[in-house]
């Protein structure tokens, strides 16, 4: 039995039989945008956590495992990432890995809701740190029409950053924007969508390879990592690369790097890529 005293956040996944709960002391926000409620709680045991819509997307203690996963595979995967593309990624983490890369030359994040960065800066200020990065853009506009106009070949790197395909994200799960990733990629370029649980959506997983093979994508590969706050406790990342195959990082690259992580390394990344989801 719960105290009667304690409040408590609960996620339910019905078709699942599950749920997600945690304890609560406080709402720290409460927003409604033309797109969505966005929420941020400060938790007992795990810092804030930011809700939109009645969804967990983050929360302080477990989010780096998704934004680490969802970025430096790729990353160390290309030879020379210079040009990359986050759309969604409001909160601002996935950027802020992308970013330890001193090869990136530009990082352009594309957020439909200005709102969720405005409260990522206030309530996870940690994530938001190279926000003023002079290689970092940030534009709070429709990722869709975003991808349509840019020149094709111009990017290395697309990073799709979104929320369950629901709402606002329902057309970053669709073929036609995938057709339009690949045309913005050059060659060798990769496209990551985070993909949901392996555990309980394996017919998305399955439509997002269907979406990425029929729009030219020569490797695809689905890597599934640990994360606590989202439903079943397993998530994954899905890559697609264009005119090359997909690597695992190089031990002396990632050394040579400097870049310090928590979760991500060689090691798991082979790991990630030998797993069949």
């Amino acid at each position: 039995m719960l105290p009667a005293n304690e409040k408590w956040f609960s996620e339910v996944h019905k078709d699942a039989g599950s749920a997600w709960s945690l304890a609560v002391e406080t709402r720290l926000a409460h927003e409604t945008t033309d797109y969505q409620t966005i929420e941020i709680y400060k938790t007992r045991d795990w810092g804030n956590l930011m809700v939109i819509d009645g969804f967990v997307m983050l929360t302080t203690r477990d989010n780096f495992l998704y934004h680490e996963m969802l970025t430096h595979p790729a990353l160390f995967s290309h030879p020379a990432p210079k040009r990359v593309l986050i759309i969604g990624g409001g909160d601002c983490g996935t950027l802020s890995e992308v970013l330890k890369h001193r090869s990136v030359e530009q990082c352009t994040q594309v957020e439909i809701d200005e709102m969720v960065t405005r409260l990522a800066e206030k309530h996870f200020p940690e994530l938001c740190e190279r926000n003023d990065d002079p290689r970092a853009e940030l534009l709070f506009d429709d990722g869709l029409a975003h991808i349509k106009q840019l020149d094709p070949g111009s990017m290395d790197l697309i990073i799709v950053d979104s929320t369950d395909p629901i709402g606002p994200a329902e057309g970053l799960f669709g073929p036609g924007f995938v057709v339009d990733c690949y045309r913005a990629l050059a060659d060798g370029g990769i496209l990551v969508q985070q993909s949901e649980s392996p555990l309980l959506h394996k017919d998305l997983i399955a439509g997002i390879r269907e979406n990425m093979t029929k729009a030219g994508f020569t490797d695809i590969k689905t890597l599934g990592f640990p994360q606590p706050c989202y439903p079943s406790g397993w998530w994954s990342a899905t890559q697609a690369r264009k005119n090359a195959t997909i690597e695992a990082a190089e031990p002396q690259r990632f050394v040579a790097s400097g870049i310090q992580t928590r979760y991500f390394n060689p090691d798991v990344h082979r790991g990630a890529l030998a797993t069949q989801l």
